[in-house]
């Protein structure tokens, strides 16, 4: 990779963790309804998976879904007029938090049922294998996911069929607040794969390079027709399951834990080493970020909200009796 591919994944990284610590603000204020759920601590997966991919593959997402939305290519400022309920977002302020999509993209989707979006990943792969035309689907699911049968249907579907896939597992250890020990019998979740026929790698999540080289891997593998691999991602979130969660004062954590964590930030851990070699300044790509994301949260506060009397629209692909005719299709 050049200067200009690792500065850019630097930006990434900060683009997501600034992206939810002010997401998370917003929220304080009611200025975002309920609550979201935060990346922030996870952000080297979902930039190295993304960067490693082209632009017309596709990715299917998760609850936790800013990041991939974002590494992906996902506009800012669409991203938070969603959010904040407002006509200008990706559906129209009507999906929020958990249903982002923007198929010009390849983003098939965020996706509040877990495992949900592995699926539709298969569908993209199974489409792109017909097609011939060599594009590869990332299905992101956590660990709270690897037991869900419509996930391990997908895995023997994917490895029998050898289908262009890659099962990106963000293993943080917790499944809301159960611990992962606690639903598997294994240490690496990887080594389910062999129970598919399929490659299990395994690689350090809070190692942006290392997980974007895995995913080339993988997606090279997948582009020559040698099918799917299961690409575990050990990772960890700094926040809560969600950002109610401190107003709970849930306590499932150990304090040590946590900070033994906080030392292996990637951001942090990533940016010293772009700084010792010379790469780039991150602090002058921070401040380009914070404009960004200004002008997000500018024009997510400018956009209007929808009109009441369009409530309806889009909701069905056809327009029943006594219904307005509108529609989205």
């Amino acid at each position: 990779m050049d200067q200009q591919q690792l500065t850019a994944l630097y930006r990434t990284m900060r683009l997501i963790r600034r992206f939810d610590q002010r997401i998370e603000d917003l929220v304080n204020r009611n200025e975002v309804a309920g609550s979201t759920h935060e990346y922030v601590g996870q952000e080297a997966v979902a930039t190295g998976v993304c960067h490693a991919l082209l632009p017309d593959d596709v990715i299917t997402s998760t609850h936790r879904g800013h990041g991939h939305i974002l590494a992906k290519g996902g506009d800012p400022r669409r991203v938070t007029a969603e959010l904040m309920g407002k006509i200008t977002g990706y559906n129209r302020g009507r999906g929020g938090s958990m249903h982002i999509a923007d198929l010009s993209l390849g983003i098939y989707g965020a996706n509040g049922m877990v495992g949900a979006g592995v699926p539709i990943a298969c569908g993209a792969a199974f489409a792109a294998k017909y097609a011939k035309n060599g594009r590869v689907a990332a299905a992101f699911f956590g660990d709270g996911g690897i037991n869900q049968g419509v996930v391990l249907e997908s895995m023997n579907l994917a490895a029998t069929w050898g289908l262009p896939v890659i099962f990106v597992c963000e293993n943080n250890m917790y499944a809301a607040t159960t611990p992962l020990r606690e639903t598997v019998a294994i240490e690496r979740l990887a080594d389910r794969a062999s129970g598919y026929g399929m490659p299990g790698v395994s690689v350090d999540g809070m190692d942006v390079l290392a997980v974007y080289q895995a995913t080339v891997r993988a997606a090279q593998r997948a582009r020559a027709g040698q099918g799917p691999t299961l690409l575990e991602c050990k990772t960890y979130r700094y926040g809560g399951h969600f950002t109610a969660e401190k107003s709970r004062g849930f306590k499932y954590r150990t304090d040590e834990e946590m900070a033994d964590w906080r030392r292996r930030d990637p951001l942090v851990t990533y940016g010293a080493w772009l700084l010792r070699e010379g790469i780039c300044d991150p602090q002058i790509v921070d401040a380009e970020v914070e404009a960004v994301l200004d002008d997000a949260v500018a024009f997510a506060r400018a956009s209007a909200l929808p009109k009441p009397e369009e409530a309806l629209d889009g909701m069905y692909a056809v327009t029943y009796p006594g219904l307005p005719a509108r529609g989205w299709l």
